[in-house]
Protein backbone atom coordinates (compact mmCIF):
# COMPACT_ATOMS: atom_id res chain seq x y z
CA UNK A 1 0.00 0.00 0.00
CA UNK A 2 1.48 3.40 -0.98
CA UNK A 3 1.73 6.32 1.48
CA UNK A 4 -1.29 8.17 0.07
CA UNK A 5 -3.51 5.11 0.32
CA UNK A 6 -2.30 4.44 3.85
CA UNK A 7 -3.11 7.99 4.88
CA UNK A 8 -6.58 7.75 3.39
CA UNK A 9 -7.23 4.48 5.18
CA UNK A 10 -6.06 5.95 8.49
CA UNK A 11 -8.13 9.12 8.12
CA UNK A 12 -11.34 8.85 10.11
CA UNK A 13 -13.91 11.34 8.85
CA UNK A 14 -17.57 11.78 9.80
CA UNK A 15 -20.16 14.53 9.81
CA UNK A 16 -19.01 15.83 13.19
CA UNK A 17 -15.25 15.65 12.72
CA UNK A 18 -12.82 16.09 9.87
CA UNK A 19 -10.52 13.62 11.65
CA UNK A 20 -10.43 11.87 14.97
CA UNK A 21 -8.32 9.06 16.48
CA UNK A 22 -9.67 5.56 16.83
CA UNK A 23 -12.44 5.48 19.41
CA UNK A 24 -12.95 4.96 22.24
CA UNK A 25 -9.92 6.94 23.36
CA UNK A 26 -7.27 4.84 25.04
CA UNK A 27 -4.13 6.90 25.69
CA UNK A 28 -1.15 5.56 27.61
CA UNK A 29 -1.38 6.45 31.29
CA UNK A 30 0.53 5.47 34.46
CA UNK A 31 -2.74 5.29 36.44
CA UNK A 32 -4.44 2.17 35.18
CA UNK A 33 -5.76 -0.25 37.80
CA UNK A 34 -4.47 -2.79 38.52
CA UNK A 35 -1.03 -1.22 37.99
CA UNK A 36 0.61 -2.24 34.74
CA UNK A 37 4.40 -1.91 34.47
CA UNK A 38 4.06 -2.20 30.71
CA UNK A 39 1.50 0.61 30.67
CA UNK A 40 3.68 2.83 32.83
CA UNK A 41 6.65 2.20 30.56
CA UNK A 42 4.51 2.93 27.49
CA UNK A 43 3.52 6.28 28.99
CA UNK A 44 7.12 7.17 29.88
CA UNK A 45 8.55 6.13 26.52
CA UNK A 46 5.82 7.83 24.46
CA UNK A 47 6.20 11.07 26.45
CA UNK A 48 9.94 11.29 26.99
CA UNK A 49 11.85 9.04 24.58
CA UNK A 50 10.64 10.49 21.29
CA UNK A 51 10.21 13.97 19.85
CA UNK A 52 7.35 15.38 21.93
CA UNK A 53 6.49 18.83 23.21
CA UNK A 54 7.71 17.76 26.67
CA UNK A 55 11.16 17.01 25.27
CA UNK A 56 11.01 20.27 23.32
CA UNK A 57 10.34 22.27 26.50
CA UNK A 58 13.27 20.61 28.28
CA UNK A 59 15.53 21.61 25.40
CA UNK A 60 14.15 25.15 25.34
CA UNK A 61 14.64 25.41 29.12
CA UNK A 62 18.28 24.39 28.69
CA UNK A 63 18.84 27.00 25.98
CA UNK A 64 17.09 29.66 28.07
CA UNK A 65 19.10 28.90 31.21
CA UNK A 66 22.35 28.88 29.25
CA UNK A 67 21.91 31.94 27.03
CA UNK A 68 18.71 33.95 27.54
CA UNK A 69 18.40 34.85 31.24
CA UNK A 70 19.96 37.76 33.13
CA UNK A 71 22.72 36.96 35.60
CA UNK A 72 21.34 35.92 38.99
CA UNK A 73 23.27 38.71 40.71
CA UNK A 74 21.29 41.29 38.70
CA UNK A 75 18.04 39.64 39.78
CA UNK A 76 18.63 40.21 43.51
CA UNK A 77 16.80 43.52 43.16
CA UNK A 78 13.74 44.38 41.11
CA UNK A 79 15.13 46.44 38.24
CA UNK A 80 13.37 47.32 35.02
CA UNK A 81 16.16 46.06 32.75
CA UNK A 82 16.14 42.39 33.70
CA UNK A 83 12.38 42.38 34.28
CA UNK A 84 11.80 43.52 30.69
CA UNK A 85 14.37 40.99 29.46
CA UNK A 86 12.35 38.13 30.92
CA UNK A 87 9.06 39.57 29.69
CA UNK A 88 10.28 40.07 26.13
CA UNK A 89 11.81 36.59 26.15
CA UNK A 90 8.39 35.15 26.93
CA UNK A 91 6.70 37.34 24.34
CA UNK A 92 9.22 36.18 21.75
CA UNK A 93 8.88 32.44 22.38
CA UNK A 94 5.07 32.71 22.44
CA UNK A 95 4.94 34.63 19.17
CA UNK A 96 7.47 32.30 17.59
CA UNK A 97 5.65 29.12 18.57
CA UNK A 98 1.99 30.21 18.29
CA UNK A 99 2.64 32.46 15.32
CA UNK A 100 4.74 29.85 13.57
CA UNK A 101 2.15 27.10 14.03
CA UNK A 102 -0.68 29.40 12.95
CA UNK A 103 1.26 30.47 9.85
CA UNK A 104 2.04 26.85 8.94
CA UNK A 105 -1.36 25.31 9.70
CA UNK A 106 -3.82 28.13 8.99
CA UNK A 107 -2.01 30.87 7.08
CA UNK A 108 -0.18 28.92 4.39
CA UNK A 109 -2.12 25.71 5.11
CA UNK A 110 0.99 23.70 4.33
CA UNK A 111 -0.55 20.61 5.91
CA UNK A 112 -3.97 21.08 4.37
CA UNK A 113 -6.57 19.42 6.62
CA UNK A 114 -4.44 16.39 7.36
CA UNK A 115 -5.23 15.33 10.96
CA UNK A 116 -7.33 18.48 11.52
CA UNK A 117 -10.05 17.70 14.04
CA UNK A 118 -12.84 19.99 12.81
CA UNK A 119 -14.13 20.98 9.40
CA UNK A 120 -14.28 24.69 10.30
CA UNK A 121 -11.63 27.37 10.08
CA UNK A 122 -11.00 30.28 12.47
CA UNK A 123 -14.01 32.62 12.89
CA UNK A 124 -14.20 36.14 11.49
CA UNK A 125 -16.82 38.87 11.73
CA UNK A 126 -18.18 37.40 14.95
CA UNK A 127 -19.08 40.02 17.59
CA UNK A 128 -18.54 37.51 20.40
CA UNK A 129 -14.77 37.92 19.88
CA UNK A 130 -12.68 40.95 20.75
CA UNK A 131 -12.16 42.87 17.47
CA UNK A 132 -14.86 40.54 16.03
CA UNK A 133 -12.06 38.21 14.94
CA UNK A 134 -11.13 34.94 16.65
CA UNK A 135 -7.40 35.05 15.90
CA UNK A 136 -7.01 38.71 16.90
CA UNK A 137 -9.05 38.04 20.06
CA UNK A 138 -6.85 35.08 20.97
CA UNK A 139 -3.63 36.96 20.25
CA UNK A 140 -4.68 39.91 22.39
CA UNK A 141 -5.60 37.88 25.47
CA UNK A 142 -2.62 35.54 25.10
CA UNK A 143 -0.05 38.31 24.83
CA UNK A 144 -1.57 41.17 26.85
CA UNK A 145 -2.71 39.04 29.78
CA UNK A 146 -1.25 35.54 29.44
CA UNK A 147 2.39 36.41 28.88
CA UNK A 148 2.14 39.17 31.51
CA UNK A 149 1.03 36.79 34.28
CA UNK A 150 3.53 34.17 33.11
CA UNK A 151 6.31 36.76 33.31
CA UNK A 152 5.21 38.05 36.72
CA UNK A 153 5.42 34.57 38.25
CA UNK A 154 8.78 33.96 36.57
CA UNK A 155 10.19 37.32 37.71
CA UNK A 156 9.19 36.71 41.32
CA UNK A 157 10.67 33.20 41.26
CA UNK A 158 14.07 34.28 39.92
CA UNK A 159 14.19 37.20 42.35
CA UNK A 160 13.52 34.72 45.18
CA UNK A 161 16.13 32.31 43.82
CA UNK A 162 18.73 35.06 43.55
CA UNK A 163 18.11 35.94 47.19
CA UNK A 164 18.14 32.29 48.38
CA UNK A 165 14.49 32.38 49.46
CA UNK A 166 13.53 29.16 47.64
CA UNK A 167 14.93 25.59 47.93
CA UNK A 168 17.46 24.61 45.27
CA UNK A 169 18.73 21.31 43.89
CA UNK A 170 21.28 20.46 41.22
CA UNK A 171 22.15 17.30 39.33
CA UNK A 172 25.43 16.62 41.14
CA UNK A 173 23.90 16.66 44.62
CA UNK A 174 20.78 14.64 43.82
CA UNK A 175 20.76 13.16 40.29
CA UNK A 176 17.75 10.88 40.86
CA UNK A 177 15.46 13.68 42.08
CA UNK A 178 16.80 16.02 39.38
CA UNK A 179 15.67 13.59 36.65
CA UNK A 180 12.46 12.31 38.25
CA UNK A 181 11.19 15.81 39.01
CA UNK A 182 10.64 16.51 35.29
CA UNK A 183 7.88 13.89 34.73
CA UNK A 184 6.46 14.63 38.19
CA UNK A 185 6.12 18.29 37.21
CA UNK A 186 4.09 17.18 34.21
CA UNK A 187 1.77 15.14 36.45
CA UNK A 188 1.51 17.93 39.03
CA UNK A 189 0.63 20.41 36.29
CA UNK A 190 -2.08 18.05 35.06
CA UNK A 191 -3.57 17.58 38.53
CA UNK A 192 -3.49 21.32 39.24
CA UNK A 193 -5.15 22.01 35.89
CA UNK A 194 -8.01 19.61 36.59
CA UNK A 195 -9.00 21.20 39.89
CA UNK A 196 -8.54 24.78 38.74
CA UNK A 197 -10.53 23.92 35.62
CA UNK A 198 -13.40 22.41 37.61
CA UNK A 199 -13.48 25.55 39.74
CA UNK A 200 -13.60 27.72 36.61
CA UNK A 201 -16.63 25.78 35.42
CA UNK A 202 -18.52 26.72 38.59
CA UNK A 203 -21.25 28.94 37.03
CA UNK A 204 -20.21 32.24 38.69
CA UNK A 205 -16.56 31.71 37.72
CA UNK A 206 -17.49 30.55 34.24
CA UNK A 207 -19.55 33.68 33.65
CA UNK A 208 -16.91 35.97 35.15
CA UNK A 209 -13.76 34.50 33.58
CA UNK A 210 -13.71 31.11 31.87
CA UNK A 211 -16.35 31.91 29.25
CA UNK A 212 -13.71 34.03 27.49
CA UNK A 213 -11.61 30.94 26.78
CA UNK A 214 -14.70 28.97 25.77
CA UNK A 215 -15.51 31.39 23.00
CA UNK A 216 -13.20 29.01 21.17
CA UNK A 217 -15.37 26.03 20.33
CA UNK A 218 -13.13 25.54 17.31
CA UNK A 219 -9.58 26.08 18.55
CA UNK A 220 -6.29 27.18 17.00
CA UNK A 221 -2.72 27.77 18.23
CA UNK A 222 -3.47 31.22 19.62
CA UNK A 223 -6.44 29.82 21.61
CA UNK A 224 -4.20 27.93 24.04
CA UNK A 225 -3.61 30.66 26.64
CA UNK A 226 -6.33 33.03 25.47
CA UNK A 227 -7.93 33.49 28.90
CA UNK A 228 -9.35 36.08 31.27
CA UNK A 229 -6.71 37.67 33.58
CA UNK A 230 -8.27 35.96 36.62
CA UNK A 231 -7.92 32.60 34.90
CA UNK A 232 -4.30 33.37 34.02
CA UNK A 233 -3.60 34.16 37.67
CA UNK A 234 -5.02 30.79 38.74
CA UNK A 235 -3.63 28.79 35.85
CA UNK A 236 -0.01 29.91 36.17
CA UNK A 237 0.10 29.55 39.96
CA UNK A 238 0.86 25.87 39.33
CA UNK A 239 4.51 27.00 39.38
CA UNK A 240 4.29 28.15 43.01
CA UNK A 241 5.20 24.58 43.98
CA UNK A 242 8.84 25.48 43.25
CA UNK A 243 8.78 27.90 46.16
CA UNK A 244 8.49 24.92 48.50
CA UNK A 245 9.91 21.92 46.59
CA UNK A 246 13.63 21.85 45.80
CA UNK A 247 14.08 22.62 42.11
CA UNK A 248 16.70 23.73 39.63
CA UNK A 249 15.98 26.65 37.26
CA UNK A 250 15.79 24.07 34.46
CA UNK A 251 12.80 22.50 36.21
CA UNK A 252 11.15 25.87 36.69
CA UNK A 253 11.70 27.01 33.10
CA UNK A 254 10.41 23.66 31.85
CA UNK A 255 7.31 24.15 34.01
CA UNK A 256 6.73 27.66 32.63
CA UNK A 257 7.02 26.41 29.06
CA UNK A 258 4.71 23.52 29.91
CA UNK A 259 2.12 26.02 31.16
CA UNK A 260 2.66 28.72 28.56
CA UNK A 261 3.54 26.88 25.35
CA UNK A 262 2.05 23.40 25.65
CA UNK A 263 -1.54 24.72 25.35
CA UNK A 264 -0.54 26.27 22.03
CA UNK A 265 0.21 22.78 20.69
CA UNK A 266 -2.72 21.06 22.39
CA UNK A 267 -5.14 23.71 21.03
CA UNK A 268 -3.63 23.75 17.54
CA UNK A 269 -6.68 21.98 16.11
CA UNK A 270 -4.45 19.33 14.51
CA UNK A 271 -3.47 15.99 16.02
CA UNK A 272 0.03 15.99 14.53
CA UNK A 273 2.51 18.14 12.67
CA UNK A 274 3.35 16.83 9.19
CA UNK A 275 6.15 18.06 6.96
CA UNK A 276 6.04 16.75 3.39
CA UNK A 277 3.55 14.05 4.41
CA UNK A 278 5.84 12.78 7.15
CA UNK A 279 4.61 12.95 10.76
CA UNK A 280 7.10 14.91 12.87
CA UNK A 281 5.42 15.05 16.29
CA UNK A 282 2.11 15.07 18.15
CA UNK A 283 0.33 18.39 18.59
CA UNK A 284 -3.34 18.58 19.49
CA UNK A 285 -5.27 16.57 21.99
CA UNK A 286 -8.63 15.18 20.86
CA UNK A 287 -9.46 14.55 24.52
CA UNK A 288 -9.41 18.32 25.17
CA UNK A 289 -10.99 19.09 21.80
CA UNK A 290 -14.02 17.19 23.08
CA UNK A 291 -14.11 19.51 26.10
CA UNK A 292 -14.29 22.58 23.87
CA UNK A 293 -17.18 21.09 21.95
CA UNK A 294 -19.21 19.58 24.81
CA UNK A 295 -18.00 21.70 27.80
CA UNK A 296 -19.11 19.49 30.69
CA UNK A 297 -16.48 16.79 30.24
CA UNK A 298 -12.73 16.11 30.07
CA UNK A 299 -11.71 18.82 32.52
CA UNK A 300 -8.24 17.36 32.99
CA UNK A 301 -5.75 15.64 30.73
CA UNK A 302 -6.06 12.19 29.26
CA UNK A 303 -3.21 10.59 31.24
CA UNK A 304 -4.74 11.54 34.63
CA UNK A 305 -7.69 9.58 36.09
CA UNK A 306 -9.73 12.45 37.56
CA UNK A 307 -12.38 12.60 34.84
CA UNK A 308 -12.94 8.84 35.03
CA UNK A 309 -13.21 8.95 38.82
CA UNK A 310 -15.70 11.82 38.83
CA UNK A 311 -17.85 10.77 35.88
CA UNK A 312 -16.84 13.49 33.40
CA UNK A 313 -14.78 11.31 31.05
CA UNK A 314 -15.71 11.53 27.36
CA UNK A 315 -14.05 8.84 25.26
CA UNK A 316 -15.25 10.28 21.94
CA UNK A 317 -18.07 7.81 21.32
CA UNK A 318 -21.71 8.68 20.61
CA UNK A 319 -22.72 6.95 23.83
CA UNK A 320 -20.46 9.26 25.84
CA UNK A 321 -21.89 12.31 24.04
CA UNK A 322 -25.45 11.27 24.96
CA UNK A 323 -24.44 10.71 28.59
CA UNK A 324 -22.69 14.09 28.85
CA UNK A 325 -25.61 15.92 27.26
CA UNK A 326 -28.05 14.23 29.64
CA UNK A 327 -25.86 15.30 32.58
CA UNK A 328 -25.87 18.90 31.33
CA UNK A 329 -29.66 18.90 30.90
CA UNK A 330 -30.13 17.48 34.42
CA UNK A 331 -27.83 20.17 35.86
CA UNK A 332 -29.71 22.96 34.10
CA UNK A 333 -33.04 21.61 35.37
CA UNK A 334 -31.68 21.37 38.90
CA UNK A 335 -30.37 24.94 38.71
CA UNK A 336 -33.80 26.26 37.72
CA UNK A 337 -35.61 24.53 40.59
Amino acid sequence: MNQTAANQKEQLVDKDWNWHPHLPLDKATPFRWPPSPAGIWRWISSSWFSLTTLVLWVGLALVTWSFMLPDLVRMQNFELGWILQIHFKNLAVTCLFAGGLHWYLYGKKLQGKKRKFTHRDMARDKPMFTFSDQVKDNMFWSLASGVTFWSLYEIVYFWALANHYVPFVNFIDNPLWFVVWFPLISLWSSMHFYWIHRFLHWPPMFKLAHSLHHRNINVGPWSGISMHPLEHFLYFNSVVIHFVVASHPLHVLFHFYLQGLNPIASHSGFESLFVKDKRQMALGDFFHQLHHRYFDCNYGTSEMPWDKWFGSYHDGTDEATKRIRKTMIDKHRAART
